[in-house]
Order: structure tokens, then sequence, then C-alpha cells
């Protein structure tokens, strides 16, 4: 069977390349000089070989090399590099990227289906890309008789609230977006505003399956909320802080969930069902209610929630490696810097770093980092496979572990961590 191949012309095939050629430069003029040149204007410059290095002559960097370095460095000191990227909302939805690949891969490999291997050569590598394009390009519906301005903001309310959560997370030492004193009030705080803007979601569609959905979901999100707080009480008993930093440092020796294994599990429970994952997944159970209330949400208003559904799984994996897994305390496996590359960075008569004297990066800071994510990738595991193995529960059974059973563990864990702490096994005098 002959194939007859399309009309190839190479002169269109120039011309096309040519165009976009030009438009790229054309866009890095217009618009990515002028917005390197803005944000060149809010950092500190460093200051090289005695002379205070300005925005217009960082851009010299084109033509001499040298420069670079000093000026990202000056750029990752500032709080806008970890507000967008580490260890802020950037460094999340990357692993939250990573995450939704994983989920596919793993889930497909239990359950022995083949899946797409189109889009991309390794393991369908790029379907996670094509996917994020196929949402951006898709057209936006919005129900006639829907709340529109509720119905608008609540994706964009969803993420801000998942990058709030992400904002208290300690990923090492002294790299934290939000290091405040009441950091797991903090916390506690954000979960909260879930179950308000998923019934808003659901409530603003104005369809029947969207608010079963978001009825299920705020019935199950306060339900489980109780026991998750009572869950890390313990801890925060036996370390005397709120603080995020403060707790993942006191496990230097060992994590808490050596002495808390009843906390951790209940915690690792009511995630679970925070997170609507199976076998908590009856706000969105498609099976029943067609997507929970998700059903009415379309093009990237549905990309958005996808979005910072990822975001909150990672701050929540994050959350149980700082609370019971030591956080970033590990065995040093980093080598040492050379000098040169552990020296501050002159910003006037300071030095920019994690902290004051400090240099941005050193020993301590990778490793911790590294621990850190191999943690949280290894809790994320454990996350995504009840998807593949377990089915969903009764709304009756959900409830009832809710509201009895996993509230009883909470207090004996309480009970527990009461006990090590008269007892002196831990605190003044004991262990820690």
């Amino acid at each position: 069977m002959s194939v007859i191949a399309p009309n190839f012309k190479l002169s269109e095939f120039i011309k096309s390349l040519l165009d976009n050629i030009f438009w790229i430069i054309l866009l890095l003029v217009l618009i990515g000089i002028p917005a390197v040149m803005m944000v060149l204007f809010f950092i500190e410059m460093p200051v090289i070989d005695g002379e205070l290095l300005t925005p217009f002559l960082a851009l010299t960097w084109l033509a001499d090399p040298s420069r670079i370095l000093p000026v990202i460095k000056a750029f990752m000191a500032t709080d806008i590099f970890r507000v967008m990227a580490f260890p802020g909302f950037g460094f999340a939805a990357l692993l939250a990227a990573g995450t939704i690949f994983v989920e596919r891969k793993m889930l497909a490999k239990l359950q022995l289906r083949v899946g797409p291997f189109y889009c991309g050569k390794f393991e369908g590598i790029l379907q996670l890309m094509g996917d994020g394009l196929k949402l951006i390009s898709k057209e936006i519906i919005i129900p006639a008789k829907a709340d529109k301005p509720i119905f608008w903001a609540a994706p964009v309310l969803f993420v801000a609230a998942a990058a709030a959560f992400v904002a208290f997370i300690p990923v090492a030492p002294g790299w934290v977006v939000a290091d405040v004193e009441m950091g797991l009030l903090g916390v506690f705080a954000v979960i909260g505003f879930f179950p308000i803007i998923t019934i808003l979601s659901a409530w603003s569609a104005n369809s029947k399956f969207p608010f079963i959905g978001g009825i299920r979901a705020l019935f199950q999100m306060v339900s489980f909320e109780i026991p998750l707080i009572l869950s890390l009480l313990g801890v925060v008993m036996l370390t005397g802080s709120l603080n995020l930093s403060q707790i993942a440092a006191s496990q230097s020796s060992f994590p808490w969930i050596v002495f808390l294994p009843v906390g951790a599990i209940v915690f690792f429970i009511t995630m679970l069902a925070e997170l609507e994952r199976i076998p908590f997944d009856l706000p969105e159970a498609e099976s029943e209610i067609v997507a929970g209330w998700l059903t009415e949400l379309s093009g990237m208003m549905y990309g958005l929630v996808q979005l910072g559904t990822y975001l909150k799984l990672y701050a929540f994996a994050a959350l149980f490696v700082v609370i019971f897994l030591g956080g970033w305390n590990g065995p040093m496996v980093v080598p040492p810097f050379p000098p040169e590359l552990l020296e501050g960075i002159e910003l006037g008569p300071v030095v920019a770093g994690p902290f004051p004297g400090l240099p941005l990066f050193d020993q301590a800071m990778l490793n911790g980092t590294l621990w850190f994510v191999l943690k949280t990738v290894a809790v994320i595991f454990f996350i995504l496979l009840p998807r593949g193995v377990f089915p969903r529960i009764r709304v009756d059974m959900l409830l009832n572990l809710g509201w009895t059973k996993l509230i009883g563990l909470a207090f004996v864990n309480i009970f527990i961590a009461l006990g090590l702490l008269y007892a002196g096994v831990l605190g003044p005098g004991g262990l820690q």
C-alpha cells in the first residue's frame, strides 16, 4: 500500500522558521528585556571590585559573563526569589508536576495499562506538557445561571490558598517563605479556607452535581479537620513550639514518628481525606456524580483547581515530613564546596544569605534540601498508592471514621505525649 507524502516546500519551511525567530526577537526586545530591567531595579545590587553595580551595568553580562554569578546571587537573596522560585511557588509547582506524571505511570503499571507513548519517546514524558497546552487552549464555558463572579474567583482562590499553605513549609535551615512563630496555627487557618472555597464554587455553579459534591466535601473536610489538628498537638507539647522550623530542628537526633506513631498514622489518614484522595474521594466520585464539585469547571479554570490540588498535596506531604520525619535532618552526604563558592555577596554594608554573615549556599543547606525532597517524595508515593489498591468507602463509614475512631486515636496520641513528657523521657532532663 503506497502512502502519498504531503507536499513539502523548503522555502515555506524556512519562511515559517524565520517568522518564528522574528516574533521571538520582537517579544524579547519589547517585553523580555524591560521585564528584566524592572526586576533589577527591585534587587539590591552587589558590589563588584569596590563599585556598586547598577541595573544598567548589570545588562553588560551579555558582553562580560563574569558578572552573571553576582547578579544571580543577588536575585536569589531577595524575597521575590523565595516566593516565586525556591522554596515557594516554583519549587512546589515543579514537584507537583512531577507528582502528576509519576501518579499516571505508577497507576498504569499497577493496573497493567500501557497508556500513550506518543508525547515523548521516554514514558510519554511530554504528555504533561500536552495536557497543559490543551487546558490553556480549551474554551472556558460558564453555566448560564451561575453566579459568575464567585464562579470565576473560586479556582484562583483555591490556588492562592494552596500557595499560602506552601509558604509556611521550611525546606532547609533558614529557607522558608514565611517563618512565623505561630506557623502551625497559620497552617490550620489556611486549611480552614479550603471547605469554604469548595462549597462556594459548588454553590455558584447552580448545578445539582457540583452542589452534591460540594456538600460532601464540606462534611468530609470538617469532620476530618478536628482529628488532623489534634494529631499534631503531641508534637507541639513535646517541642514547646508552634514554629515549623523549630519543630524540624528539634528532630536532629530522632524523628518524632519514633515516639508518636499513633499521631503520624492519624495525621496520614486525615491528610488523605483532606486531599480527597481514594478511599476518601466522595466529593469527586466520578462513577456517582460525574466529577463532583468540579463538574462545571472547564478549560484553565479546571487546570487551576488541579494545580492547587497538587500544590496542596505537596504541602501536606511536606508538613508530614517536617512534623514527624525530621524535616531537613539527615546524614551529611553532600561534599564540601570550594571556598570561593561559599563566599557571601557584598550588598553594601550587609552580606546576603539565609542568615546575616553566612553565605547564600552552604553544605548544610544543600544537604538539608536533598533529605527534605527525598522524604517528601517518599510520603507522596504513599499518598498516591491507595488510589491503585483501595476502593471508595461509603459516606456513612467516612463520617463515622472521622468523628469517632480518629478523634479517639488522636486523644490517645496526646496522652502518650503527656506520659513521655511527665516521665522525663523527653523534654528537660530527657533525651531532648
